[in-house]
């Protein structure tokens, strides 16, 4: 087997690992870049990009069957759900195709196989190219795959996970989605923007638990305008699939009865067919890989990012670790925070947060209060007809620091970035309402809840003082 010396190697080209390529090889080192299987990993393949791009697709179709209320005639509006997969297909191969672009422009070499430590500097990758690779810098970057559960195993033809129910290429009448988090919740959204009757099974008190009660309410509360079926605290036991129609079984309950079920319960790390133990990197009892701040393992020279450390598995925080692992691994000093991470969540109406909730705050001693400003007294929202959902931010009440944000409603995930940079820079209240924001924009919704935060509201009412 032919041999080859790098000066670094990263197993993995999602997110995190393409992007730690590129970092690594702008510092001057000479590497390689090992994938499996499709360059731009679960998030371009599976994930990010394809949702989003049917996502998009669901939420044309929204506003069409609204157009009348905006003084535009329309004749009948049908999904043509083949043609919009694809689309999803297209975009997808489109990325694919200027990320190797943009990965050989940068002098990476990119070996197509699947890797396994020798030692803790060796690699062997077996697959379309056959090689052992030598390098002293190695930065895992092997990802994330949907969790099975045992009791109600995919099928892949009925019963689904969140990567195969992205072969579809027809519609179900009924759809049973076991989990409420924020993959089941996006999943939720799209099919029933397109006509499905959906139907949410989730363990916990509530949806998107993570983000807060005020966010998981607004959710559930748009969910059900829908005609999404919300059952919470319910445990899965089952399901039958010998009938026309699926049966899932419940404890304690009658069982219900669909077309097809998407298991969305969670991911698990991949990282046991990498013989990490001939390395010596160390694991927690999930398999996730333990690293530090410089997001170095436990083996000089190994470094791990991404979901596999099972920190926060986002695709920009694998990217962000990808530029610390890189920096640190071409002689540089850098490290990870973790306080103004924003999160996205992709429904109908779209949700984004960023640091601590309030409920979060309160938990850890501060003395925490919020500012909440809803849409619905937004010009902006009024004249888009976007007026579901609120921006809040969480504040420490005795210096006026920003703690937090969450914004439910129309561009969510744009809107977070002005908290996310307040946050990771601790600014205060005073550097919101101090700065002019453009009017009529969503972005003015920060102002406002700033102003309530500090209990001097311009465009809502002032608090009846007793």
């Amino acid at each position: 087997m032919e041999r080859k010396s790098f000066d670094l190697a990263v197993i993995g080209s999602g997110p995190g690992g393409y992007v730690a390529a590129i970092k690594a090889s702008q510092c001057g080192l000479k590497v390689c870049l090992i994938e499996k299987g499709a360059l731009g990993g679960v998030c371009l393949n599976v994930g990010c990009i394809p949702t989003k791009t049917l996502l998009a697709g669901a939420h044309v179709f929204h506003q069409v069957r609204h157009a009348a209320d905006f003084g535009v005639i329309t004749g009948p509006v049908t999904v043509d759900y083949a043609k919009m997969k694809s689309r999803k297909e297209g975009v997808v191969d489109k990325i694919k195709k200027s990320l190797e672009g943009l990965i050989l422009a940068n002098g990476i070499t990119i070996l197509r196989g699947v890797a396994e430590f020798i030692s803790p500097q060796e690699l062997k990758v077996k697959g379309q190219d056959n090689i052992l690779v030598t390098a002293p810098q190695i930065i895992i970057a092997s990802g994330s795959e949907p969790l099975d559960i045992p009791a109600f195993p995919c099928d892949h033809k009925r019963i689904f996970n969140s990567t195969s129910i992205l072969e579809l290429s027809s519609l179900p009448k009924t759809l049973a989605i076991i989990g409420g988090g924020y993959i089941g919740c996006e999943f939720a959204s799209l099919f029933s923007d397109l006509g499905v009757k959906v139907t949410i099974l989730e363990a916990l008190p509530s949806l998107v638990m993570l983000q807060g009660k005020a966010v998981a309410d607004a959710l559930k509360s748009a969910f059900v305008k829908k005609g999404i079926d919300i059952q919470t605290q319910v445990k899965v036991e089952g399901i039958d699939s010998s009938g026309a129609l699926l049966s899932v079984r419940l404890e304690n309950k009658p069982p219900l009865s669909f077309e097809m079920v998407l298991v969305s319960v969670g991911r698990k790390v991949v990282s046991s067919s990498l013989g990490l133990e001939r390395a010596g990197v160390l694991t927690n009892d999930k398999g996730m890989i333990v690293v530090n701040e410089k997001m170095q393992t436990t083996v000089p020279g190994i470094y791990a990012i991404g979901d596999v450390t099972g920190f926060s598995m986002l695709a920009h925080v694998a990217s962000h670790q990808g530029i610390v692992a890189a920096a640190n691994a071409s002689g540089q000093f850098a490290k990870m925070h973790y306080e103004a991470v924003p999160a996205v969540i992709f429904t109908n109406p779209e949700i984004a947060t960023v640091g601590l909730t309030l409920e979060q705050a309160l938990e850890v001693g501060i003395q925490a209060s919020v500012g909440k400003f809803p849409f619905q007294a937004l010009g902006k929202a009024i004249a888009a007809m976007e007026t579901d959902g609120f921006a809040q931010v969480v504040v420490d009440r005795k210096t006026g620091q920003i703690l937090g944000a969450q914004v439910v409603g129309a561009d969510a995930g744009t809107l977070i970035a002005e908290m996310a940079l307040a946050i990771a820079n601790e600014l205060t209240l005073d550097c919101v309402t101090e700065t002019i924001h453009a009017h009529p924009t969503l972005a003015e919704a920060w102002l406002e809840a700033a102003l309530l935060a500090g209990d001097t509201p311009i465009h809502f009412p002032p608090k009846v003082k007793l």
